[in-house]
Order: C-alpha cells, then structure tokens, then sequence
C-alpha cells in the first residue's frame, strides 16, 4: 500500500509517530493509500526548517523569488493532468473539476508571479523641511496553512505561493483524508528551484494542527473549513499571538425574482447545487424563490437534475463523482430522510442511488428539497453534499431578510433582470461576495476571497491585496539627512543659506 509522508527540508522524510490514517478511493470504497500523521516534534523539525530558510529567504530579491515562481507556474501547467489525476483518486470528483481546480489555483500563482507591483511601497518626500516618509511592507516570517479536503490543490496554492513571495516560509497542513496532491506541489516548488525549507507539508490530525497553533515561531495561521473549526483556530491562534485569517463555512443563497430567466436560473442552481458533489463553501445550497417564480422554477430544476451523470470521477462521461467517505455520504443522506418530517417537501432523494460495479463506493444521488422551513436541520445546517433547498418568500423584501438572518454570510446571488434590483441587492445583502446573474461568485485572483459573519474569523480574506497584507506586516520610516554643504568634508554642494 502506498505511504503518503512529509515533505521536510526540501525532501520526503518518513513518519516517526507510527500513526497512520486511511486514504480511500471514494469511487471504490477501498483503501488505497495511507497517511504518516505527525507528532508534536514532527511538525516542530519542520517549523526549525521554515525558521532556519528565513534567515535568507525573506532577505532574497524580488527578482530571485518571482524568477522561481515562473519556473514554478510553468512546471504546474505541465503536471496539470497529473495533479488532476491524483485529486479524482482521493477525493472522488470528476476529472474536469479537477483540472479547473488546479487552474483556479494557478491563478494565484500567476498573482505570485507578479509581486514585485503588491511590494512597492510608498514615499512622501518633503512631508517637513528636509523629511521624507516611506512606508514598506516586509514578511513575517514563518507562516503556516491549514486546508480542507475539498480542494486539495487549489486551497493550498491559494495561500503558500502568495507567502513565499512576500518572503515568508511555509509549512503547509493538509487534509488527511487526500494529501497526495500537496505533497506533488511541494516537490515541484523544489523542481524550479525552491530553496530547502521554505515550504513544508506536514499530514496529520488535531496534534499537529493544536502545534502549529501553539508553537511560538509561527507567525501567522491560514485555514480554511468548517465554521467550529475555524472559530477554535481563531480563539487559539490568537491567544498565542499569531495572525490569523480563518475561513468558515457557509449557506450560501441564491435569490430568484418574478422577472429572471427561469432557465438560466435552473441551469444555475444545478450547476452551483450540485457540481463537485455539493462540497465546496461557494456552493448554492438554498434558493429563495420570490412570488410566481417558484413553482416553475422547481420543476425546470427537478428537470436538469434528473439528468445528470453521476460515475466515477476517471470516467469522462461523469458529470458528478462520489463523496469523499462513507460517514460523510452516511450525514448527508440522514439530511433528506429527515427533512419531510420537518415540513420540506422531497421533490427528488437521491440517497439510494448506487453505480452498477462500484457499489462500495460512496455514491448518493441529487436530492432537491422545496418549501423547506427555515427551522428544518436541512436548511440550517452546512450540508456539504449535493442538497438543494427551495424556499418561498412573497417578496425581495421577504427573501433578503430572509437571506441576511443567516448567521453566514460568505457567497450569494441574485437572478433578475432588472438592474436597479440587482444593484439593490449588492448593497443591502450581507455577505461578502455577490453574484449578479452569476451563481458561484469566486473573485479572480487578483481581487480577495472571504466572506462575512460565520463565514469569517479575522480581518483579512485570502489571496489578493488581502493576501499581500495579510502575510506582511507594515513599516513606516522618517528620514531627515543634514544638509550636504554642512558636511564636515568637503563635497562641493553650495550653501542655501
């Protein structure tokens, strides 16, 4: 059976805990692979990494950190169907989201690439006779990420390219349950010529998240996942002085209006339902129908839902994979079968669904849920999993309120027409990233990522000029020289006086 262990140093170096956890293909059910979990003093050698690789790294060009991260972008793009192939393999989603997850994560490399514009600075000169005032960002030093299974690649390179630009080192924790993809993208950084120790990966469970936590050469925390989760890294990190940027979880809406293109609407809502199996925070998982538009707009979904392909991720005629484990399938089936008890109306339960061959594999069938009561557990709670929930309300009025009592706030959307509506919407729904006739609203690399409320515990969200301040702290620097003609040498600069 295949050993994922760590990458420490610049080479793999093989787990000493002598704790192991399982990787399974989630199209089979099988164990293919297991995971070295770290211990305390585990991840302690690869912080001692990170620590000695600043002493010349965060002193390194600009031209010597983005002449490697081109390097780097360049070796990404050609191992793209590699890393694809290794994301299918453990977490079970089909191959073409796979590649457009490597390719969203490129974009933050690209955005690395480029950091010599984020770094400038700036000068006032003259602010007081002979005073000039600059103000410079510089790196903090070691810094540490904390990802989710969901996107394997993608999430990662969402935070340590943009750190190892400014100048900080990593050291990388990734989901136990598919590390293999870090662990490729860590010995590509070395293949284009990263130096030893700037960025590290480290498996493992709580003991080596709570180190990472605690331990006092680690400046700065990034995490991305569930909300609870996400509250105790902000609490504990804090507590230990470190910079924190924690991304929670999510119930993202999409409200509908009397006026939309009911197609284009379903079209979306199917796609942002139930596209890599539900699992991501950016996922639509509630539609708030308004007025006459409901009905209509149930069936044209229950329509396009009926339809979709669901196999395993290595066959090309998928359009949705398994999930990631068995107890995850298991919660999110529990979801629908108790969702009629608390006043939804079950429109489609997938949770019978199998594949013909692969009936060991994590399978579930889309489920579509209407008129679901904002007390049912479906609707407030984070599913993660392919669940639409449809609920009514008379008015845009009705449905933003409705959307703003949601104790997360990280995606929405509205679909209308109309643009005064729209733009109504943009400014009075309390999230932090809005899409207008656009149902997955994920900003480029170039602008930031995160939401509002329980979907974020920090102050920065990730990559972007948020990226850039979030993993640099802030320097301003007063000059004032004497005048050269006071010089007591000689220099030839004539006298103002």
């Amino acid at each position: 059976m295949k050993t994922v262990n760590h990458w420490i140093d610049g080479k793999a170096v093989e787990g000493t805990s002598g704790t192991y956890g399982p990787v399974t293909d989630p199209a089979t059910g099988a164990r293919t692979t297991r995971v070295a979990f770290a211990s305390a003093e585990e991840v302690d050698a690869a912080v001692a990494a990170a620590k000695a690789a600043f002493a010349t790294w965060g002193t390194s060009s600009l031209a010597t950190r983005t002449a490697i991260l081109f390097r780097y972008r360049a070796l990404l793009d050609a191992h793209r169907a590699e890393l694809a192939e290794l994301i299918t393999a453990e977490h079970g989603k089909v191959h073409s989201d796979a590649l457009g997850e490597v390719a969203r994560g490129l974009e933050i490399v690209e955005l690395a690439c480029g950091i010599t514009t984020q770094l400038k600075g700036e000068l006032s000169t003259q602010v007081s006779g002979g005073v000039d005032v600059a103000a410079i960002r510089q790196p903090l030093g070691v810094v540490a990420g904390i990802t989710p299974f969901n996107f394997p690649a993608m999430v990662p390179m969402w935070m340590f390219p943009l750190a190892i630009a400014c100048g900080n080192t990593f050291v990388l924790k990734p989901s136990e349950k598919d590390p293999s993809p870090a662990i490729l993208l860590a010995q590509l950084a070395a293949e284009a010529g990263l130096p030893e120790g700037v960025l590290n990966v480290v498996n493992g469970d709580k003991e080596a998240v709570d180190r990472l936590l605690t331990h006092p050469d680690v400046a700065a925390v990034s995490f991305v996942g569930s909300t609870p989760i996400a509250r105790h890294i902000h609490r504990v990190a804090g507590e230990h002085g470190k910079r924190v940027q924690a991304l929670g979880g999510a119930k993202n809406h999409m409200l509908v209006l009397p006026d939309a293109d009911l197609d284009a609407a379903a079209d979306a809502a199917v796609s942002a339902a139930y596209g890599s199996a539900g699992e991501r925070c950016m996922a639509v998982s509630a539609v708030v129908a308004v007025g006459s538009a409901g009905d209509e707009l149930v069936e044209k979904i229950r329509e396009r839902a009926a339809k979709i392909k669901i196999g395993p991720g290595d066959d090309p005629a998928s359009e949705m994979g398994p999930l990631i484990t068995k107890a995850h399938r298991d919660k999110v089936a529990s979801y629908v079968h108790g969702a009629a008890a608390q006043g939804a109306e079950v429109v489609l339960d997938g949770t019978g669904f199998t594949v013909e061959g692969y009936e060991n594999g994590h399978w579930i069938g889309l489920s579509l849920l209407d008129k679901v009561p904002v007390e049912a557990d479906a609707y407030r709670d984070e599913i993660f999993g392919p669940v639409l929930c449809v609920l009514r309300a008379e008015s845009y009025e009705e449905g933003l309120a409705l959307i703003n009592s949601s104790p997360w706030g990280n995606g929405t959307a509205v679909f209308t027409r109309d643009g005064g509506a729209a733009r109504r919407f943009q400014l009075e729904v309390e999230a932090g990233m809005v899409g207008i006739n656009v149902p997955i609203p994920v900003p480029v690399g170039y602008h930031s990522f995160g939401g509002w409320k329980d979907s974020l515990f920090g102050d920065h969200h990730i990559y972007g000029n948020d990226g850039v301040h979030f993993y640099t702290r802030g320097k301003v620097v007063t000059t004032r020289w004497p005048d050269p003609a006071d010089s007591a040498v000689d220099l030839g600069f004539p006298s103002h006086r």
